[in-house]
């Protein structure tokens, strides 16, 4: 059971790295991006890295609940049940609020003849980076909490 519970432990660490990291880049690329074609480039990218966010998140899921069953005290640390809330809670951002911020601006995006960045733009990628800025402080507290299990 060791060696199982060793394997899971790097597959959740690689999962992380290749899930978690790329998503604090995501708002730089967003951020960086100003004429109408940077913009359809950046959520291009964006559309690209999410699926490894997707594979990778699933993948800490499923590692960190594996671990959780092996060692079912994982189920009565402090640090391990609130990693979860707050995981799940991140996970959840991403159907509702993120998709709903995003929705607009992937309108505006399949219009071909847009020459100019719409005024709305604006507006809509500030919801939509507040929103991921909200997820990623979620994320990096689920990796203290998972280095230093506190309590």
């Amino acid at each position: 059971m060791q060696s199982l519970y060793t394997f899971l432990v790097v597959i959740h660490i690689f999962s992380a790295i290749v899930g978690i990291g790329p998503g604090f880049i995501l708002t730089t690329i967003v951020k960086s991006s100003h004429t109408i074609d940077e913009i359809r480039h950046a959520f291009a990218l964006k559309k690209k890295v999410h699926l490894f966010a997707m594979i990778g998140g699933i993948l800490v899921l499923i590692t960190g609940l594996s671990m959780g069953l092996i060692r079912p005290y994982l189920f009565q640390q402090g640090w391990y049940i609130t990693s979860m809330i707050i995981y799940l809670t991140a996970l959840s951002l991403g159907p509702t609020l993120l998709k709903k911020y995003s929705k607009p601006i992937k309108q505006m995006l399949k219009d071909q003849t847009l020459q100019e960045v719409p005024e709305t733009y604006h507006s809509n990628v500030q919801k939509l980076l507040k929103v991921e800025y909200i997820e990623n402080s979620l994320l990096i507290i689920v990796i203290l909490l998972m280095i230093l299990k506190p309590f």
